[in-house]
């Protein structure tokens, strides 16, 4: 793995972001791998979505490299990764509630915790009612329920997501 996206970093024109999410690759990385993946010249960061936290993501973001941002992954644990030092996220969910977490990153940067407690939660149940069906047909539903989009399709072999999905989501976002 790391000379893999050494040989990328380096021949790169932009800054790597490494998406870590090992229930899609096969292929986790402890924490040491991930620090040496950030210590990695034009390695920026890592998309991090393990599909929890564990000791793994506490000792990860308990001693990063310089300039090396962990953004959460996995759009349920955004809150609790960002109280343990995590810079941002890139979450499907900030589609619908853009200014809601950036709110909620910035509650936790300015030490609000009660704000980011509350904004936290809100966030946690509308993802995961946006990821009751596979993704992205929940966001897409919603979107187009908004008229936001011109169609709620997505490709085969899945299929859009039901109303009831849809309907639940909207009442989350609304809630916020």
């Amino acid at each position: 793995m790391l000379a893999h996206f050494a040989r990328l970093a380096a021949v790169s024109p932009v800054p790597l972001v490494v998406y870590h999410i090992p229930y899609r690759t096969g292929q986790p990385l402890d924490a040491a791998a991930l620090r040496e993946l950030g210590s990695l010249p034009g390695v920026a960061g890592v998309k991090y979505a393990a599909g929890g936290i564990d000791q793994e993501t506490v000792a990860l973001l308990g001693g990063l490299p310089d300039g090396f941002a962990v953004l959460a992954g996995d759009d349920v644990y955004v809150s609790p990764l960002l109280a343990l030092g995590a810079s941002g996220g890139i979450l499907a969910s900030a589609h619908l509630a853009t200014e809601r977490f950036a709110e909620l990153a910035g509650a936790w940067r300015d030490g609000d915790v009660a704000r980011a407690r509350e904004l936290g939660h809100g966030l946690a149940r509308l993802s995961a009612a946006l990821f009751a069906e596979p993704n992205p047909g929940v966001v897409k539903g919603v979107l187009y329920a908004q008229g936001r989009i011109p169609t709620p399709d997505v490709r085969l072999p899945m299929l859009p997501a039901s109303e009831a999905a849809v309907a639940a989501a909207l009442e989350e976002l609304s809630a916020l």
